[in-house]
């Protein structure tokens, strides 16, 4: 059976919220759906999907503040993450200061020490952090899924933006179809997911 990495990117303060500096709406959306695939990954007796947590974590002068506000800088509440999907025991945490969670981080030695072969992307947002981390999965050689309603962007339309995009080269899939495979012990990269019915 494959081995699944799923990204939980940038579900933060400073994200996610009403007090969220770069606010995307559909996190909060998105929250309690992401919190159903916590508790189904954490109670599987298998180890064979992990919870990665994607953090933007910046330096305060970092060069990303010059073309955007400053946000999610390293050690402030803004760069932690949201209450409701709060890392727990030994989950892996990625810190990045570029949208992608690849870019500068250990996040490929990790997968690989893990023998992961399929990375899932989930989080904020669709068009911008959540394409870039998929893009550079695919280009490290993993195999990608995109789950529809666990990815959320500033609105309706740049998440269906991005969800096109990410249909070119990710397989797209619901959280309950990505559970309902593992369930039937499918390989979810196989079976199910259509994106056509996927973008809301």
């Amino acid at each position: 059976m494959p081995r699944h990495a799923i990204l939980v990117i940038d579900m933060l303060n400073d994200f996610v919220g009403e007090k969220a500096s770069l606010r995307c709406p559909g996190g909060e959306t998105i929250t309690p759906d992401l919190q159903r695939l916590f508790k189904w990954v954490r109670g599987r007796e298998n180890d064979d999907v992990h919870l990665v947590h994607i953090q933007e974590a910046h330096r305060k002068n970092d060069a990303d503040f010059r073309v955007r506000p400053v946000h999610a800088v390293d050690g402030t509440w803004g760069s932690d993450f949201i209450p409701e999907l709060y890392p727990e025991g030994d989950e892996y945490i990625v810190k990045k200061r570029r949208h992608s969670g690849f870019a500068h981080t250990d996040l490929d030695l990790y997968l690989r020490e893990e023998n992961i072969d399929t990375v899932v992307v989930t989080g904020v947002w669709t068009n911008v952090c959540v394409r870039s981390t998929a893009t550079d999965a695919l280009a490290n050689a993993y195999k990608v899924i995109t789950l529809s309603d666990g990815c959320a962007s500033k609105t309706e339309e740049m998440h269906e933006y991005g969800l096109n995009d990410l249909s070119i080269f990710t397989k797209v899939m619901t959280i309950d179809e990505y559970i309902e495979a593992w369930d039937n012990d499918k390989d979810p990269w196989i079976g199910g997911g259509d994106k056509e019915n996927k973008v809301k």
